[in-house]
């Protein structure tokens, strides 16, 4: 047991509750440690108001406490808070980007580079875009390691009319760990926008998105040991500014007239009607969590366990491991395929022998096609897993082969 899964070890109660349990399936949705549910519970029980509304003490208290989580979630990935947007989760937040600066900014003929690593929340919003605008989608290649074809994304660039791309930091599949500050530099010098997917990258690595110099960065709550029902935005300020609204309603205005109104200035732009404050909350502990392990930690913690998975599976015969073979160029989260058997049957076989792995396409369908597997079995590693853990998928698929022998 690393000295960092020894810290974390009883801080989250569905674990505490099932001993034995090796929850596998942090890349779905991470399990919620104890300092981010008495977070939320403690804003329900003291400091229960609707924010950025009332003057009496009780609102003020509330809205410290949002805006006190805005404030760190922006600071732990290296944001500003001007620039960090809340949302209902990712989606959304991609979504958000596609309508509203898309809608103003691309049309007919311009190009939206997407790879074909994508989940489908980075590629469906740009689809309909296209399909409003008159654009053209064009695609990445990805190699039989995992890795984006650098030479194909240069020679869409250079060949002009690109407006936007849109890539995930950490593959949701394959593990795989994109050059992001490269690829956004190179877009930029091509005059395109660059959206980046990163939500299976900072409950993972150290991310710092002003390093990374994207127009857009999106991740959720709910995959960095928060509660479900937030996303966030972090954009370059000017280009927010300039964006219109995706959602009217209270809250996002400044005055509102008979036939038009005004809109605030980012982020309230963007945060139409009544925010998930006890969300919010909860994220602003879930990064005081990570904050306190460290992420360098977090980093060589996951990358052990992934290394220790990659070991063990390459050792079994009739298994097919998808992606690269080092850690150090991937996310904590292995995708593979049994012979001969459904993943949905391998999930099932090992779910009830306290294994919790996600089988099926990931939601990236594009990325199966060009896999040759229709679906895989995904296991993603996270704070508490341990090497113990990966010895239990292991003997767990040992029993799935036994059954379908």
């Amino acid at each position: 047991m690393s000295t960092l899964q020894s810290a974390v070890a009883t801080e989250f109660p569905v674990l505490a509750g099932n001993p034995g349990l090796a929850y596998l399936d942090s890349a779905a949705t991470s399990q919620t440690p104890r300092p981010v549910l008495d977070a939320m519970a403690d804003y329900y029980e003291t400091a229960r108001a609707s924010v950025h509304r009332g003057v009496y003490p009780l609102a003020v208290e509330s809205t410290n406490r949002f805006e006190g989580a805005r404030d760190r979630v922006a600071a732990f990935v290296g944001s500003e808070s001007r620039s960090t947007v809340f949302t209902r989760n990712a989606t959304e937040a991609m979504n958000l980007v596609a309508y509203a600066w898309g809608g103003a900014n691309v049309t007919a003929g311009d190009v939206i580079v997407l790879t074909e690593m994508e989940h489908h929340s980075n590629i469906v919003p740009w689809q309909m875009l296209a399909q409003r605008t008159g654009a053209r989608l064009e695609y990445v290649p990805v190699d039989d390691e995992g890795r984006l074809e650098l030479d194909a994304y240069d020679a869409l660039l250079r060949a002009g009319g690109v407006k936007v791309v849109a890539v995930a930091h950490v593959s949701n599949v394959l593990g795989t760990i994109n050059p992001v500050a490269d690829l956004v530099g190179r877009a930029h010098d091509a005059g395109a926008k660059v959206l980046v997917d990163g939500t299976q990258a900072v409950p993972q690595m150290p991310v710092d998105v002003a390093a990374v110099g994207a127009d857009f960065y999106v991740w959720t709550g709910h995959k960095a040991y928060g509660p479900t029902g937030v996303g966030i935005l972090h954009g370059d300020y000017d280009t927010l500014a300039a964006m219109p609204p995706f959602i009217g309603g209270g809250h996002m205005i400044s005055r509102v007239e008979r036939d038009a109104s005004t809109y605030a200035e980012p982020p309230t732009r963007f945060e139409a009607g009544t925010s998930a404050i006890a969300e919010v909350i909860g994220l602003g502990a879930a990064v005081d969590f990570l904050d306190r392990l460290g992420m360098e930690s977090v980093r060589a913690h996951e990358r052990d366990i992934t290394a220790y998975a990659l070991e063990r599976l390459l050792e079994l015969e009739g298994i097919t491991v998808h992606g690269g073979r080092d850690a150090d160029e991937r996310g904590a989260v292995i995708s593979f395929v049994v012979d001969g058997v459904h993943p949905h049957d391998v999930g099932e076989i090992l779910g009830s022998q306290g294994v919790c792995v996600r089988a099926g396409h990931h939601c990236a369908q594009i990325l199966m096609k060009r896999l040759g597997a229709p679906a895989t079995t995904r296991a993603s590693f996270a704070v508490h897993s341990t090497r113990e853990e990966v010895d239990a998928l292991v003997d767990g698929l040992a029993k799935v082969q036994e059954i379908f022998a």
